[in-house]
């Protein structure tokens, strides 16, 4: 819904949270900080990853701020201060929760959209956010300028199947809206061991010491997903990273991959360079590829943040000055 003039001055910093009414009833905690320089290039949508909030990208926010773009995040369905219906901590919803959680992304767009119209829209993800935005991307091909995917694997392969054959047998026995059992096993337990003389089970998120302790100190973060949202999330990455719906991308449509060299998450990477290669196996046309050797999971807060930082703005002024050249993907 558009935002009153009291609400655009209440957004202005990062740290104050609007709750967005969106069309299918969720009231969505949402963050912005506007860009301060004098000529606006564009607007920037952040979505974030699993057990995790959008308070935490406030530095990358104030970064992208400062170098002249607006930011909007919301916390997802299921996550911080996010209000839903069926969506308590942990879930999506009760049914078609990967469906909602991209119409929702679609709502902050079309209320940033209201406070700037005519900029381009940028939509950027973390880890699970990047599985949202891409599936978004698909979803509405012609309504973004550009995609940053970070840090994720859309190619969950055998390892998926299994996992999302053991996620039903859960489910069958102990029902969809119970934390899962199943779902850390495989992914968080197992990448916390791959990390030598851990001091943290979280150790795999960064090299940066007080990040991670940051993160196991925030009462939102590192929750326990439920089955039904493990369930959504492997299907929004399944989905997200078919060719066929990835061919519903504009084949000049401007793609950011970044990764860690040492993120068990993505396979040490190799799963953006999988995509990397998935992406112009199609012809698509724009799509860069950075691996940043030493880093772990979460790039916005490993050592070495500013460097990744930098080079994507260097990327969003590029894709800004050609958005004034060709037609806009709408």
């Amino acid at each position: 819904m558009p935002a009153s003039r009291q609400d655009r001055e209440e957004t202005l910093h990062f740290d104050t949270t609007i709750r967005l009414e969106t069309p299918n009833g969720a009231a969505l905690a949402t963050r912005h900080v506007s860009a301060n320089t004098a000529t606006p290039k564009a607007i920037v949508l952040i979505c974030h990853g699993l057990a995790e909030h959008a308070g935490r990208y406030r530095s990358f926010a104030d970064f992208l701020a400062s170098r002249g773009y607006h930011v909007f995040a919301h916390d997802h369905r299921g996550h911080g201060e996010t209000n839903a219906p069926q969506a308590p901590l942990g879930r999506f919803a009760q049914a078609d929760g990967a469906r909602l959680v991209i119409e929702d992304v679609i709502a902050v767009k079309r209320h940033a959209e209201s406070l700037y119209p005519g900029l381009p829209v940028i939509l950027f993800g973390h880890s699970m956010g990047a599985m949202i935005a891409a599936a978004t991307a698909e979803a509405y091909p012609q309504q973004f300028a550009a995609l940053a995917i970070w840090n994720a694997s859309l190619n969950p392969g055998i390892a998926g199947k299994v996992g999302a054959f053991l996620l039903k047998a859960e489910r069958f026995f102990k029902g969809s809206d119970v934390p899962s059992a199943f779902g850390p096993r495989f992914t968080f337990e197992l990448w916390a061991k791959s990390v030598d003389g851990a001091s943290s089970d979280f150790d795999w998120l960064s090299r940066d010491s007080a990040e991670v302790a940051a993160y196991v100190a925030d009462p939102l973060c590192g929750f326990a997903p439920s089955v039904s949202m493990w369930l959504d999330v492997l299907a929004l990455a399944d989905a997200a990273g078919r060719m066929e719906n990835l061919r519903r991308l504009p084949p000049d449509l401007p793609v950011h991959i970044v990764g860690g060299g040492h993120d068990p998450a993505t396979d040490n990477g190799k799963a953006m360079i999988w995509l990397r290669d998935r992406m112009q196996t199609l012809g698509m046309t724009a799509v860069s590829l950075t691996i940043f050797d030493e880093m772990r999971h979460e790039t916005l807060n490993e050592i070495g943040r500013e460097d990744a930082m930098k080079a994507f703005t260097a990327w969003l002024d590029g894709v800004v000055a050609m958005s004034g050249k060709t037609e806009p993907h709408r």
